[in-house]
């Protein structure tokens, strides 16, 4: 999928989903990036990666839940290479409509399992406060 402004608009709103949590960074590599907490990956953004002409988001899922996602909604979701099989799973972001609180719900929940009980305390205290930026809908 050629890069459009659409995909340049979800590519930046996804970096601000992610680059929100405490200590997330962003690794740029061409078409793709990797964000990180302390050096390990939580999400990846995928365009048309091995050219399978997909544009998602990838995140880490609980046990079971990533194929569980595939099978509820398999135009949304997908296994993506490499990674799926190890339990991650990815949301299509080149669909007509993209669904913020689920994208933001995928990426927290694979940042919670990635960074270290510090960071995760601190997301867990957060999404508890009134008015909090983090809290879930």
């Amino acid at each position: 999928m050629a890069v459009t402004e659409n995909a340049k608009e979800r590519f930046r709103r996804l970096s601000a989903i992610c680059l929100a949590l405490p200590e997330a960074m962003r690794e740029d590599k061409g078409s793709h990036a990797s964000f990180l907490v302390r050096k390990k990956t939580f999400a990846y953004y995928l365009n048309n990666h091995h050219g399978d002409e997909i544009v998602s988001v990838c995140s880490k899922a609980l046990p079971g839940d990533n194929l569980f996602l595939i099978d509820a909604n398999p135009k949304k979701f997908y296994l993506p290479s490499y990674i799926g099989p190890r339990g991650w799973v990815g949301l299509r972001m080149d669909l007509a409509t993209v669904d913020w609180n689920e994208v933001k719900e995928l990426v927290h929940g694979s940042y919670l399992q990635t960074a270290p009980r510090k960071l995760r305390r601190l997301i867990e205290e957060l999404s508890v406060q009134p008015g909090s930026a983090l809290r879930r809908s």
